[in-house]
């Protein structure tokens, strides 16, 4: 049986960012194109010994999935966070 990859898990205001060390090689993309320069590097090191990201803060992430877009080893993974629906009475 193979290898389980976990991921590391940040519970935003707009969704779930998941950052996955076993694939992300530190190349910063996902840093350089977030509109609201939300991800900083962090302590955990990626599969080359170089630092992954995380976000900086709860309320910056608009949930737009740009950084998942452009990461080259599909070491990203947004999960929106789906607001209920008012119910109209």
């Amino acid at each position: 049986m193979g290898k389980q990859i976990e991921g590391i898990k940040f519970a935003l205001a707009k969704a779930n960012f998941y950052i996955f060390p076993d694939y992300c090689k530190g190349c910063g993309l996902c840093k350089e194109k977030c509109p609201n320069d939300v991800l900083v590097w962090s302590e955990k090191l990626g599969v080359y010994g170089t630092p992954t990201v995380k976000p900086k803060d709860e309320e910056g992430c608009i949930a737009c999935s740009i950084c998942e877009m452009v990461c080259p080893d599909c070491a990203i993974y947004i999960e929106k966070i789906k607001k209920p629906r008012a119910v109209n009475e």
